[in-house]
């Protein structure tokens, strides 16, 4: 299976026209979170990605909560948050939102490691893991240098050992990726990445 993958659109017009290009070619999309800012905008965002014809998946980041994105997804979309898709044979679980707590203040959609793993007690058996954020240790430094990932997506990740996990949140490790035992991880941005499973 082909797969493209992004995250952390920001509402960005110019990437999400060559996303939605590439998407022609994929068997599957998956959005990794943040398609807006602040909690504004995610209708726009969605419009932006309107023309992907292909089976898309999709967790909300913590720029939108997961109602915000139930509501504006497009038509049959899979809105996953603590939940799995079965595609083409693949088994994709994802979580959504900014794991642990981020220090944004009110309008950042968080979880804490608790909630995360709560949640992450359903990823088992998954083919792939795409969580908005990257575990603890892995494409998860800011530009200061601290290590801001979650650990309980990071043990989700060892217990589970998927083909792929797909991140972003943090902005400065896009492009960046890492393993956990035989587990790819990548910490994706709002590029055309592409993926074969």
């Amino acid at each position: 299976m082909k797969i493209l993958a992004f995250s952390d659109l920001h509402l960005a017009r110019a990437r999400a026209a060559n996303i939605v290009a590439a998407s022609a070619d994929a068997d599957l999309v998956i959005g990794a979170g943040d398609f807006c800012n602040m909690r504004k905008g995610i209708e726009e965002a969605m419009a932006m990605l309107a023309g992907i014809d292909a089976p898309f998946v999709m967790v909300p980041g913590n720029n939108e909560s997961l109602d915000e994105l139930r509501l504006t997804a497009p038509p049959g979309a899979h809105v996953l948050h603590g939940q799995m898709a079965e595609i083409g044979g693949l088994k994709i679980f994802g979580i959504g939102g900014g794991i642990p707590v981020t220090p944004f203040g009110a309008w950042s959609w968080d979880l804490t490691e608790a909630e995360a793993e709560t949640l992450l007690a359903g990823a088992e058996g998954a083919d792939v893991i795409v969580s908005h954020s990257p575990p603890k240790g892995i494409a998860d430094r800011t530009s200061m240098g601290h290590s801001v990932g979650s650990t309980a997506v990071y043990s989700a990740i060892e217990r589970v050992q998927p083909k792929l996990t797909v991140c972003g949140h943090i902005h400065d490790c896009w492009g960046e990726e890492g393993m956990i035992g035989s587990t790819r991880i990548v910490n994706l941005g709002p590029t055309v990445n592409w993926f074969e499973l």
